[in-house]
């Protein structure tokens, strides 16, 4: 039996019940396959986890313990300028809590000297030539759910508290990404290298929505030797997280890129609904129940669920390139990967 299948749920019922496993027994099963994984695939000791504070990174901290023990982890907190101190007492906090080795990074002036905050403000300026120091900023996603495309709209904060937005240019958009992606990438350098010195795997944290619907930087946080809960819907990895014991203040994590100096909400920049009512939507795309059952279940007009389907299949579409592998113009046979 599948373990993440729903346990509980009545037949036909589309609920949050759907969303419930057995913990224990899906824990034990992603221990065994993460043991068989580094002993006979990955010929590897133990595993580097970058704990960021969040539900995703501490989930994955705790099953590597629960898999191979606290020797065989090593966790590494890498903060840097824009970065929450929340997210770093956190990790601490678990950090100590599972009794593993960890160190902590300030990926912040290697930042600087690739050009990831200049290149960011560069493209700020041009749509708020007033920004700044001292101002903040964000991304949003608007449109995918109104009857439209998806566009980003660029949310800055003043000094003095005043809130600006603006519809983002193309150019300008592609520019803040592709210089916040920095992060996300220096991140993973810094896994590999503890990795390599180590003789451990890097263990990467995307739950299923994330690995789904593409949220996750190719080659930075989409990098990883092993993924033990790309299969987990969000809710699931609260559960298990609680399941195995981590302290309150980290079960409660609220979902956030911290990426952007304002705080953001992974809903708003990305996905189409707030985590919990995203599970169920992908779990009901997933599963083939029509739209106006979800729509039921979630308390939204039908026109509004057929969005939402609309909107997760077009992310899986534009997020394609993501997942794929180098391509080569001929197989090479002896190769087997």
């Amino acid at each position: 039996m599948n373990m993440t299948e729903p346990l509980a749920a009545k037949p036909g019922a589309l609920t949050p019940e759907v969303l419930k496993i057995d913990l224990a027994g899906e824990a034990d099963r992603i221990g065994r396959w993460m043991v068989d994984t580094l002993v006979n695939k990955l010929h590897k000791r133990g595993v580097v986890v970058a704990m960021s504070g969040g539900i995703d990174s501490s989930c994955c901290a705790a099953l590597a313990v629960h898999a191979l023990g606290p020797k065989k982890v090593f966790g590494l907190l890498l903060p840097e300028r824009d970065s929450s101190s929340f997210s770093s007492h956190r990790g601490r906090m678990l950090a100590e809590h599972l009794g593993i080795e960890y160190e902590v990074n300030d990926i912040a002036p290697a930042l600087e000297g690739l050009g990831c905050y200049a290149r960011r403000d560069e493209a700020i300026r041009r749509v708020f030539p007033q920004y700044g120091e001292g101002w903040k900023n964000k991304i949003v996603i608007a449109g995918g759910t109104e009857r439209g495309i998806n566009f980003f709209k660029l949310v800055v904060q003043s000094p003095q508290g005043e809130m600006f937005d603006k519809r983002l240019p193309l150019k300008d958009y592609l520019q803040i990404v592709a210089a916040t992606n920095f992060k996300q990438r220096v991140r993973k350098t810094m896994e590999y290298y503890h990795a390599d010195r180590l003789n451990y795997a890097v263990i990467g944290t995307p739950n299923r929505l994330e690995y789904d619907q593409g949220f996750f930087v190719k080659n930075g946080d989409g990098a990883a030797d092993l993924k033990p809960i790309a299969h987990l819907y969000k809710t699931q990895v609260y559960a298990m997280v609680r399941h195995l014991g981590a302290p309150d203040e980290v079960c409660n994590a609220v979902p956030t890129t911290d990426t952007y100096t304002l705080a953001q909400g992974q809903d708003e920049f990305y996905f189409a609904l707030p985590h919990a009512q995203m599970d169920l939507a992908l779990w009901a795309y997933n599963h083939g129940r029509p739209a106006a059952e979800l729509a039921t279940a979630l308390g939204i007009a039908e026109d509004h669920a057929r969005l939402v389907y609309a909107d997760i299949e077009a992310k899986r579409r534009t997020t394609h390139y993501l997942h794929a592998r180098p391509e080569l113009v001929e197989p090479i046979a002896e190769i087997h990967a």
